[in-house]
């Protein structure tokens, strides 16, 4: 068998039994855009109030501990997409790093994500339209973002990546000015006055629980980097940029989302008299510039949630499907390709008829830990596919071996378990009984785990 690491794109995913369906077009510059658009750089914005209220007004902290959680994340998703250059993120990597049953139970894990993901950025944008252009109700909002999406999706990952540049300079725009905007009433005293760590530490009101508890809300606004890994088979060069956009897209999103919760801190010090939490930043903002800057916050949240993010989740979850159902784990419509744009049209329209019914249906605080559920039940299994495929089965075992492909993982697993312990017990509820549903749909599809997957045999 040729050595992956130097055979072309298109061969080495012919090896793993793929056709190139997908159209290959995607640059470096497409994925980190796409990875920062999905992360949304304003993206504590739509969920201040919740964070800042569990963090006992520490929300720049728990933004701290999770980029150190999702570092060790990204590092793991860039060996695995160096290995497998496959479209089906950790479905993919857990597949065939340790076992295709794993495989199905971890990508069954991250749907939960994905699918409810769409419906979540839905419900933050119609919210924060409704806060300021109330002739329709949120729902009405979430219908019309979704019709958005679902026709720029369906017309080609091209269009999908240009869509996704004009947004990210237009939420970097926003947070631009309310940083701005922000030091300013802040040198003029307004909030506390001066700069202070008081919004990222305070002593007497710290708790490794509580913190941890908030971390588990945070994390809500890095899921995305990992969805860079849903294009690889759109990449032009997979195995050389998705695992370096992942990484990058983290640490840039990562620093933007601590410094707009710092400032926020210190505009609003006592995180106790916020009205309602699903505007708390919004009521920030007008303390840092007026009536002006709260509108454009409200506008720059509800485009950056309900089409840049709304977007990106769109293509993720209908790439992940398409995966899946190409491997006869999933109903066979779900893997349909548009003869014309070369798209996964047919998941893409089913994502869109979830998300409307979810967002419709669920609230804000308990979708988030939802979402969190799947998505960190994922990086466990990501976490320990590296393990498994490197120094299992590859027998990598030298030192600096050991060092990337067995501590390095551990610790990321470690703490991403913490976090998911402190997830709401209503999530894990559902969580769980999603998993179960998934164990007795790979035992069915698999007469009792008697067969290999039928991609597999």
């Amino acid at each position: 068998m040729p050595n992956k690491e130097n055979t072309p794109t298109d061969t080495s995913l012919e090896e793993f039994g793929y056709k190139q369906e997908l159209k290959r077009a995607l640059t470096f510059k497409d994925l980190l855009f796409y990875g920062m658009v999905f992360m949304v750089p304003i993206a504590p914005m739509g969920i201040y109030g919740y964070v800042t209220d569990v963090s006992n007004g520490m929300a720049p902290l728990a933004y701290i501990i999770g980029i150190i959680a999702m570092i060790f994340t990204a590092l793991s998703y860039s060996r695995m997409s160096s290995a497998f250059p496959m479209a089906g993120s950790v479905y993919s990597y857990a597949s065939r790093g340790i076992n295709p049953y794993v495989g199905f139970f971890a990508g069954w894990s991250l749907l939960l994500d994905y699918i409810l993901t769409p419906a979540l950025v839905y419900l933050v944008a119609g919210y924060a339209l409704q806060e300021i252009l109330p002739i329709l109700p949120y729902w009405g909002w979430i219908a019309l973002f979704v019709i958005i999406n679902t026709v720029v999706n369906f017309r080609g990952i091209e269009l999908t990546a240009k869509t996704n540049i004009g947004l990210l300079f237009f939420e970097l725009f926003v947070l631009i000015a309310f940083v701005v905007m922000a030091f300013v009433a802040v040198l003029k005293g307004a909030g506390q006055g001066a700069f202070t760590l008081d919004p990222i530490w305070k002593p007497e009101g710290f708790n490794m629980d509580m913190v941890m508890a908030a971390t588990s809300l945070a994390v809500l606004s890095f899921l995305g980097f990992d969805a860079i890994s849903t294009l690889a088979e759109e990449a032009k060069e997979p195995q050389k940029i998705v695992g370096k956009a992942t990484v990058t897209a983290l640490f840039l999103v990562g620093g933007l989302f601590v410094l707009q919760t710092y400032l926020a801190g210190l505009l609003w010090p006592d995180h106790t008299t916020f009205q309602n939490p699903d505007t708390a930043f919004y009521a920030v903002a007008q303390v840092a510039g007026g009536n002006w800057l709260r509108i454009l916050v409200a506008l720059g949240t509800a485009v950056a949630w309900g089409i840049g993010d709304g977007l990106v989740s769109q293509a993720a979850i209908s790439r992940l499907l398409y995966s899946m159902s190409r491997d006869k784990m999933m109903p066979a419509f779900l893997g349909k390709i548009h003869p014309k744009y070369q798209t996964p049209y047919m998941s893409t329209i089913f994502v869109a008829f979830i998300a409307i019914a979810i967002g419709a249906l669920l609230s804000m605080d308990l979708l988030t830990s939802m979402v969190n559920f799947g998505a960190l039940t994922g990086f466990m299994f990501l976490h320990v596919s590296v393990v498994s495929h490197y120094v299992i089965r590859s027998k990598k075992r030298d030192l600096a071996s050991l060092f990337k492909y067995l501590f390095l993982p551990a610790i990321g697993f470690i703490i991403i378990f913490y976090v998911w312990m402190s997830l709401q017990p209503q999530a894990k509820i559902v969580g769980f009984s999603w998993l179960a549903l998934g164990f007795i749909y790979t035992a069915y599809k698999t007469k009792f785990f008697k067969e290999k997957p039928p991609a597999f045999k």
